[in-house]
């Protein structure tokens, strides 16, 4: 499989190192901020691999659409233009495929959570709320990993309805508020923890990012499939969609 990765940071350089090894993929080319972009910049692909910043994607995702080839997304902090892409994505009959995070591991973070917060529902006792750590050199906060892990928690109990990142003016949290605290702090990788929380006992549900190459590696095998989906089915679509499709063999 041809891919075209878009960016040349560090995720970049790992998904090229990833593809490498395969023995199956290639990267046809890669282009970051200095390159003109168009449709005719993806031809010849069979993938596209988007790991830039927020306004360089919203830029550049017509002409991603426009070339046909479906592509894949990690770059993160555009949520609030969500429907307009999902619409553009239809309008063109294209495929994308976004994620906040392509790690397996934190995927089934992600579902473990899901089955976590569902399970203390009924129970009034019990308390949850989120936080995530990171080196003081990302951008973005929360991450979308963590935005992610709070809408896993509002679609899974019903207690609780808003997310809520810090507290104005000093009043006191509701009990209908999901609270998600960021971190910034040395070097840090990635760690997302859900803590909850009784009078008599506590709960965590952690995942402990060690390097990039979960990540890389999940994007890669995500892409693939994406490929061959287009082929069936043009569509938007998660991970949640890849990982129920490999789930069901």
């Amino acid at each position: 499989m041809k891919l075209t990765l878009v960016g040349n940071g560090r995720m970049g350089r790992q998904i090229a190192d990833i593809a490498a090894r395969s023995g199956s993929h290639t990267i046809d080319r890669v282009l970051d901020f200095q390159d003109k972009i168009d449709a005719d910049s993806f031809r010849g692909s069979d993938a596209i691999i988007d790991f830039t910043v927020r306004d360089a994607f919203l830029a550049n995702y017509p002409a991603m659409l426009a070339s046909g080839v479906p592509v894949l997304v990690g770059t993160t902090g555009w949520d609030d233009a969500m429907e307009r892409v999902r619409q553009d994505v239809a309008s063109a009959g294209a495929s994308m495929l976004y994620s906040a995070n392509y790690s397996l591991g934190v995927n089934i973070f992600f579902r473990t959570l899901r089955e976590a917060a569902r399970l203390i529902a009924p129970f009034e006792q019990f308390d949850i709320a989120l936080s995530e750590q990171h080196h003081t050199g990302k951008a973005d906060f929360p991450s979308g990993t963590a935005i992610k892990a709070a809408e896993e928690i509002l679609k899974s109990n019903p207690r609780k309805r808003t997310v809520v990142r810090e507290l104005e003016d000093g009043r006191k949290l509701r009990s209908d508020e999901l609270h998600v605290a960021s971190i910034r702090l040395g070097s840090v990788f990635g760690v997302h923890s859900a803590i909850i929380d009784s009078e008599s006992d506590t709960i965590e549900v952690s995942h402990t990012a060690k390097n990039r190459t979960g990540f890389a590696s999940g994007a890669v095998h995500a892409a693939e499939w994406l490929a061959g989906r287009h082929a069936v089915k043009p569509g938007f679509y998660t991970m949640d969609d890849f990982l129920n499709d490999l789930f069901s063999v």
